[in-house]
């Protein structure tokens, strides 16, 4: 996946967007993307890992690492992708019940 092309078509659909790479051999990146109402996503690749901070309202609500922080990237792709505004998105939440 690629983070600049991620945040070039998120820019085209009105979000503000950015991508950035760090390094000699661009072996670091950070993306972000705030999606209104001071809804804030990053996601970062570097040496220590990769991860993915949600935020709102400058208070973290969701922090991923490893796999799941790129599932959740994917997520994001997979919206812009099929043209769902992320802003609009609402994941669906199974819970278990026990007997």
């Amino acid at each position: 996946m690629n983070l600049q092309a991620l945040a070039i078509v998120l820019e085209k659909r009105g979000y503000l967007a950015s991508c950035y790479t760090c390094g000699g051999q661009m072996n670091s990146a950070s993306f972000m993307v705030s999606l209104g109402d001071n809804h804030l996503i990053r996601f970062l690749v570097s040496d220590y890992g990769i991860t993915w901070t949600e935020m709102r309202d400058d208070r973290e609500l969701m922090k991923l690492e490893g796999a799941e922080a790129i599932n959740q990237l994917q997520e994001l792709a997979n919206l812009v992708k099929y043209q769902i505004k992320p802003a609009d998105y609402r994941p669906v939440v199974l819970t278990e019940t026990l007997i």
